[in-house]
């Protein structure tokens, strides 16, 4: 009997914090945006070579954005939003 007013008496409560959800939104766009600038640069035929493909944005700011997306993703897992 204790079981049964023990589950009715609990409510459901989301596994992490407003302040958790946020920076995850945050790292999912950082990381939405890194595939996006990586993506493209290639050419509609195949005996033409691009260049672009190679470029700055590709090689260096979009895995950037990526890791730094993954890095705020592990920081909203791990925070407290308890803590003041």
């Amino acid at each position: 009997m204790g079981e049964k007013k023990r589950k009715e008496n609990a409510k459901p409560a989301f596994v992490f914090g407003k302040k958790n959800y946020k920076f995850m939104f945050i790292g999912l766009a950082c990381i939405a945006l890194g595939f996006i600038l990586m993506a493209g640069g290639g050419s509609d035929d195949p005996n033409v070579f691009n260049s672009e493909i190679f470029s700055w944005r590709r090689i260096r700011l979009a895995p950037t954005l990526i890791l730094i997306g993954f890095g705020i993703q592990v920081y909203a897992i791990l925070l407290n939003p308890d803590k003041k």
